[in-house]
This record gives structure tokens, sequence and C-alpha cells, in this order.
């Protein structure tokens, strides 16, 4: 199996920390790094919204082939009903930033057979690129951070969401406006 250096992970961790910061949540790092990455804070109204994170970065290699799932499918040693699983979804040409962010709540973590797995793929992967699947694209991106201040994030469905693009793909975008 291909990991990811233990570096790329700390850096799709800080980037997602950072992506949130500058969207005004308040980040706290654990003192040990067991469970959750960090605790995303933010006042919404006369509520503060509290959401674990848990960061898990995929990096295709160039040659990964076309997948109609992509997305996540491991062990998590901590679960939370108000969690978020942010999945940075970087391209083996561009290192530096994701082509773009899942950030999908426990509701769509599906349970594995085996013990504290799970699994969600909110993406494909095709032609070397991480599209969303039409019915997730809502947890994608902007679109997706704005949904974390929902009281229902939690137990969110997946529906189809027509103003939102595929990552970075303007190609894909355009072929479907197209009806491609």
């Amino acid at each position: 199996m291909n990991r990811a250096p233990k570096t790329r992970d700390y850096f799709a961790e800080m980037y997602v920390a950072g992506v949130l910061a500058d969207a005004g949540w308040q980040i706290y790092f654990p003192r040990r790094d067991v469970g959750f990455d960090f605790i995303a804070i933010k006042s919404h109204g006369e509520q503060s919204i509290i959401r674990p994170i848990q960061v898990k970065g995929k990096y295709p290699t160039e040659t990964k082939t076309d997948k109609q799932n992509y997305g996540y499918d491991g062990k998590l040693t901590q679960v939370h009903p108000e969690m978020v699983l942010a999945i940075p979804f970087f391209s083996h040409e561009n290192a530096k930033a994701p082509e773009c962010v899942a950030y999908m709540p426990r509701g769509q973590l599906r349970d594995r057979s085996t013990e504290d797995r799970y699994y969600t793929f909110p993406a494909l992967f095709r032609d070397g690129k991480t599209v969303p699947r039409r019915d997730f694209r809502k947890f994608f991106d902007e679109r997706g951070l704005r949904l974390l201040l929902s009281s229902s994030f939690s137990t969110e469905e997946p529906g189809a969401s027509e103003d939102a693009d595929p990552c970075n793909t303007p190609d894909l975008a355009h072929k479907a406006a197209q009806g491609r």
C-alpha cells in the first residue's frame, strides 16, 4: 500500500486548519496526536459550534487509474457525532495545495465490518483529477465550509447541488454544463 510520508499528512492537517482559521474558526490542537487532529470552534449567532476534526489526505501517484469511488477507507481511532472527516485531495502534479477538500459529516462515514474502520467516497478520480460526485458537491470547499455551521451537519445527506463546481477542473464543469 502506498502511504504518504508523515510530513505530507502533517501538511494536510495544517492546510485544513489554515482554511478553517481563515474562515473565522478557532483552532485547538491536542498535546498528543491521538484521535482527532484538532478541534475547531466558531461562534454562530448565540451558539458556539464545536467540531472535532480528523484529516486524511489523498495523494495519488502518476499511475493511479480512474476510480468511480474515491475518498477515505480506513481506520479512525476516534469518532464523534459532531465530527468532520476533512479529506484534502492532492494531485500528483501539484503537491503545494490540494485540488479540493471534502468536509464529511459523521453521518456519511459508513462502518466496515472490521472494528474502527470506516469509508466515505464523495469523489471520483478521472483523467488524473479529483472530481466531486454530483450529489456530494455540497460537502466540498466553500460550500462544505458553510455547511459546517449547520445544526444538522452531522446528519446531512448527499443531494444535488447545481451551483457547485468540480474541484479546479473548469474543463469538466464546462462539459457538465453542455450535458456531456
